[in-house]
């Protein structure tokens, strides 16, 4: 089971049918729209609503930050990665994460993601953040609309999705050609890595081009969500943004 909480996040849940157990809301909440959904969504799928006092939401939750509710959801199971493949429209577009570890990234790059609509994340399931309900609450229930397959080697993955015919780019702020310059409009995966090392050697190894954003003030370098969010929106740019 996982602890989904918020209101976004839990509405997703229920709105992309992920089964749940059970709701917990705390008395005397503040209904608006959003709850109003909730409950009759669970109403619906004859999801159980046990009303209880906040401290008890915040024990559940392990944090004061859930608006109230928080549900016991199925655990989503990970696509493998060739089903993800299988999954793409032309022309493909996906993400890789190379070792990101805060869930508040991981969730706002999910979140970024789906408003890109990728066809698909990609998770190194070593040395990285898992999908809780802190990166669930921080991609606004996003994650659950975004096809994820966390693979236990990235750099094997790279290979796969190489041999799909799918070009890989890496963000690196090492990277010889800056990130406007790439011709996006052709089947890519991005590969973003963690704000303290960026990528790995060996996931630069198997990229095929290493783009980089130009920082022109003091700072070196972007936060890993702020960074993934404009790569995806210069593919979407040269693309037209038009949804495949």
């Amino acid at each position: 089971m996982d602890v989904i909480y918020g209101r976004n996040p839990v509405l997703e849940a229920l709105r992309a049918r992920r089964p749940a157990r059970k709701l917990v809301v705390a008395e005397g909440i503040r209904e608006d729209g959003r709850i109003r959904e909730i409950l009759e969504r669970a109403a619906a799928a004859g999801v159980p609503v046990e009303t209880s006092p906040r401290r008890r939401v915040d024990d559940i939750a392990h944090t004061e930050h859930h608006q109230g509710i928080a549900g016991y959801f199925h655990t989503r199971v990970p696509l493998h990665l060739h089903d993800l493949l299988d999954a793409v429209r032309p022309p493909a577009l996906l993400l890789a994460l190379d070792g990101i570890q805060d869930p508040q990234n991981l969730g706002a790059i999910v979140r970024s993601a789906e408003a890109c609509a990728v066809d698909g994340v990609v998770v190194s399931r070593r040395h990285a953040a898992s999908l809780t309900g802190a990166a669930a609450k921080a991609s606004a229930g996003a994650i659950e609309h975004v096809n994820i397959s966390t693979v236990p080697n990235l750099a094997l993955a790279l290979e796969t999705i190489a041999a799909a015919g799918i070009a890989r780019v890496g963000l690196d702020a090492e990277g010889a050609m800056r990130y406007d310059e790439f011709d996006f409009t052709q089947p890519v995966l991005l590969v973003v890595g963690a704000e303290s090392r960026g990528l790995h050697q060996l996931t630069r190894q198997h990229c095929d081009a290493l783009v980089a954003l130009p920082m022109l003030g003091r700072v070196a370098s972007l936060n890993a969500g702020a960074a993934a969010a404009v790569l995806l929106y210069e593919v979407q740019r040269q693309r037209g943004f038009v949804a495949s």
